[in-house]
């Protein structure tokens, strides 16, 4: 049974750093969250004044509820982590009155003892009773070692009663933020089920112009497979053109049959010079932790293949994320990195702006106005454009991350 204490408290100590670190991730992940929802509700309050169709109303409603639902599962966490830490504190509160209980009994029998033994005769005869000199010099030493180890187990039970009013503290406090925290989950329900009735209303709303719909649906989802297909001969361009001008830099021919060399083998990568490869395993030690490339918004539209929010039948294929934003919103670079090529959205005068971080690219698309130029250094959080705004009123950032041509999903790599 002792054993099996222990090993109960050896994985509680070694867990407990890991669940500090965890519940500190939570809550900067449910600040986002929050950020997020603040952002969707201040903008389609703005809106309110202006005449909206449902297909809007009906993706504003469902960004709402995936914001919900994500605070919900979040929130879940914090509870669950705070549950194991309560029952870990109890332990050691079980464990520290075990020990408190052990150590008075035993500083009660040592308090009798000596009440007994205190007249200041009975310590001097105890001394002068001694056969010799050496065994009178122990008795001494004995009686001095007697009044210090029970100084020192007084301090022990003072110091095991602060460290148990402490863990009290704790745990009291515990108790609370896991109450708030169950409220504040439920009331989010609430909401949740609000949200999810007035999307089933305004989705049989549609149903007597479903084809309509459809048609709609299905032409975006032509534009955004035409987008993607563009994309990626603009991404494979720029590779094209980033091996090309890393040839020309090599200073020794070696390097630049090298570098020819794996370009050819595999034309779909960048060959990464010694400053590209630095400047790539920075950028993917930071996953997690980049900013978003705009001050403000909402992720309105995730990565992915996914259902669309009128018809779960219909699916749409995202390789980036869209945030809506506020209009004339400036666009940030994520990370330090060198502008690529900046090129004009076919029918419109918006543009798409590529950003190199080694063989990681950034892809800023539907910008109104551009404020770097092709080959320009930049760094992270420094502006680059500003958003474009669409004449039904939206303002909405594409965002691509690509490792080379392969696209990764931005919610990944973007702070939480």
């Amino acid at each position: 049974m002792t054993r099996f204490f222990l090993t109960i408290f050896l994985i509680a100590f070694t867990t407990l750093g890991h669940a500090q670190t965890e519940q500190k991730k939570l809550e900067q992940r449910k600040a986002q969250i929050l950020k997020e929802m603040k952002a969707l509700q201040s903008l389609v309050k703005d809106e309110t004044k202006k005449e909206k169709d449902v297909v809007g109303r009906i993706t504003e409603n469902n960004a709402k509820i995936k914001l919900s639902e994500k605070l919900i599962s979040t929130t879940q966490k914090q509870t669950r982590l705070l549950t194991d830490d309560i029952y870990l504190n109890q332990l050691k509160i079980n464990k520290l009155n075990r020990e408190l209980k052990v150590l008075k009994e035993d500083y009660a029998n040592m308090v009798v003892k000596a009440y007994k033994s205190r007249s200041q005769q009975s310590r001097i005869m105890f001394i002068l009773s001694s056969d010799s000199f050496l065994q009178a010099y122990k008795r001494m030493q004995y009686m001095k070692q007697y009044a210090s180890f029970r100084k020192i187990q007084g301090d022990e039970i003072r110091n095991k009663m602060l460290q148990l009013e402490e863990l009290d503290r704790t745990l009291t406090g515990q108790k609370k933020s896991k109450e708030k925290l169950l409220v504040e989950s439920e009331q989010e329900r609430d909401k949740l089920k609000k949200d999810k009735e007035e999307q089933e209303k305004l989705v049989k709303a549609i149903q007597k112009d479903k084809k309509k719909y459809a048609s709609e649906i299905k032409k975006m989802q032509a534009e955004a497979k035409e987008i993607d297909r563009k994309i990626d001969k603009m991404i494979k361009d720029a590779i094209a053109e980033a091996n090309r001008k890393a040839a020309a830099k090599a200073t020794t021919a070696a390097e630049k049959k090298e570098i020819a060399a794996a370009a050819k083998a595999d034309p779909n990568k960048i060959v990464l010079t010694k400053e590209g490869k630095l400047t790539a395993d920075s950028f993917k030690a930071n996953q997690g932790r980049l900013p978003w490339p705009v001050k403000e918004g909402y992720i309105s539209l995730g990565y992915g293949d996914q259902p669309h929010p009128m018809d779960s039948k219909l699916r749409i294929k995202n390789s980036g994320i869209d945030i809506t934003t506020n209009q004339g919103s400036a666009v940030r670079s994520v990370f330090n990195g060198e502008v690529g090529q900046i090129q004009l959205i076919e029918g419109t005068r918006n543009k798409i702006v590529y950003v190199h971080h080694g063989n990681y690219i950034t892809v800023y698309y539907n910008l109104a106005s551009v404020s770097v130029n092709s080959g320009d250094k930049v760094s992270a959080n420094q502006n680059i454009g500003t958003v474009a705004t669409s004449p039904s009123g939206k303002t909405v950032l594409k965002f691509w991350l690509m490792l080379n041509t392969t696209p990764l999903n931005p919610s990944s790599w973007i702070a939480h």
